[in-house]
């Protein structure tokens, strides 16, 4: 029997998404600054094919191209990120007007396309003026962001329908700062909270410049996954609800509830904490979720070895979890894996999304899923030039259904994002990893929209 076909309201927003670091290349081009990835980058070993962005896929010379591609997509909306090293070199002081004009012109092309600009203030690219001074464990960040923030809306506010202030602190803490998998690369672990809470400072502080300088409809991008106990004794399950509070509710209850979710962590965050709050939980318009898989997590388990009891280290997708924290990520068995090593579990969607509304109720604003993906290393048929990425699709197809079973339960969904439009340079997988809808060939740019685009290109125009 044939699964029945979710329809979507009229109205729902088909997007996807994409980074300035990641696509735009031109690092010194027209005034850019550096960031924290450009210096990253060059360190030897951070990058695990030895690679680095300078080019990426060219998109600050190529984006009509790439726009091009998106108006024959069909989607309503197209999620960018500005790079704030290049519109504020040294991330403060003299405004880079050659750079601002770049983002002038895209959303200009996005208009003139019919496509909605919803650009996001950082996406993890912190200018490397800011990160020699502190980053984002210094409280000052926060207000250089702001400061930013009514630069960028100043130029775009008048034909910008959507903004984001954020995406993803956790990742930027817990992997830049507290593992040193990311940028900046420092490896504080606990220490690193700091940086939580002044990327949270940032968006209060961000909002309140936004909507000075008429912006409208603004929002935030959280990493959300539901955390799954991995056994039913007592310290797996105080290991799971301590992963779910560092990684999910030490982001989302700051926003929108006003309080941290601990007043232990709460404590060790610089202050003032109660006064950050009344900031940070600032009325939004829209709030985002970058989904893309369940977490399974359980206490640590010593090494089997019988001369030792230390704990053993984990990994998941490609990053090292040290043998000392008290929770352990574990492999989530019986699912497909994408590329990445991450599971495919559709109905973790529907499952975050209900946990959300359980917990948060009517603080909860309008939902856009802001991220969904997965890489897959599909490349084109040698005869054909056709790229058969029927994993991507049903990927796709699965968590959308997924997305139409959890509105049909109440939540208030608005929009969905792919992640990527563009195969790109993935952080530090280099260009190993590929989530994109069309391929890109790293030595020529040449852009090869996959099946993957034409499925989705299907879906928009039915709405079904």
């Amino acid at each position: 029997m044939t699964a029945p076909v979710p329809e979507f309201p009229a109205g729902f927003l088909w997007g996807v998404s994409a980074s300035a670091f990641q696509i735009e290349g031109s690092p010194t081009a027209d005034g850019r600054g550096a960031s924290s990835w450009d210096a990253f980058t060059r360190e030897p070993g951070r990058v695990k094919d030895g690679s680095h962005a300078d080019v990426a896929t060219d998109h600050y010379r190529r984006y009509r191209e790439d726009v091009a591609l998106m108006a024959e997509l069909g989607v309503g909306a197209y999620r960018f990120s500005v790079s704030w090293s290049r519109v504020l070199p040294d991330g403060i002081g003299r405004v880079n007007r050659e750079g601002l004009d770049f983002y002038d012109r895209l959303v200009d092309e996005l208009c003139a396309s019919g496509i909605a600009p919803v650009p996001t203030l950082f996406h993890w690219d912190t200018p490397l003026a800011l990160e020699e001074r502190g980053g984002w464990l210094d409280r000052d960040t926060a207000e250089r962001f702001a400061a930013y923030a009514s630069v960028v809306a100043e130029r775009l506010a008048d034909r910008v329908p959507m903004w984001i202030t954020i995406n993803e602190p956790a990742e930027v803490t817990l992997l830049g700062y507290g593992l040193g998998e990311h940028a900046p690369g420092r490896r504080l672990v606990f220490d690193a909270l700091p940086a939580a809470h002044h990327q949270l400072l940032a968006h209060g502080l961000g909002v309140q410049a936004l909507r000075a300088a008429g912006a409208r409809r603004i929002g935030i991008a959280v990493s959300h996954s539901p955390v799954w106990a991995a056994g039913d004794g007592e310290a797996d399950r105080e290991a799971a609800g301590l992963y779910d509070t560092l990684t999910n509710h030490l982001f989302a209850d700051p926003v929108l509830t006003g309080a941290y979710p601990d007043e232990g962590l709460a404590s060790l965050l610089p202050g003032p904490v109660a006064e950050d709050l009344r900031t940070i939980s600032a009325p939004l318009d829209w709030y985002g979720i970058n989904y893309y898989n369940p977490m399974l997590v359980g206490a640590p388990r010593p090494i089997a070895s019988p001369a030792s009891a230390a704990p053993a280290p984990s990994s998941f997708g490609g990053i090292e979890i040290p043998a000392d924290l008290p929770f352990e990520i574990r492999q989530i068995e019986g699912r497909e894996l994408t590329d990445f090593g991450w599971p495919v579990v559709p109905d973790g969607l529907r499952e975050l999304l209900a946990t959300l509304r359980e917990r948060y109720g009517d603080r909860l604003p309008p939902v856009y899923i802001t991220e969904n993906g997965c890489s897959y290393g599909d490349g084109p048929d040698p005869g054909t030039g056709r790229v058969d990425d029927a994993r991507r699709i049903a990927y796709h197809d699965g968590h959308v259904r997924a997305l139409h079973e959890a509105m049909a339960e109440g939540a208030d969904v608005r929009g969905y994002f792919i992640w990527s439009i563009l195969d790109n340079f993935e952080w530090a997988e280099g260009y190993r990893q590929r989530f994109g809808l069309v391929h890109v060939d790293f030595e020529t740019l040449e852009r090869t929209p996959k099946e993957s685009y034409a499925w989705y290109r299907d879906l928009i125009k039915s709405g079904r």
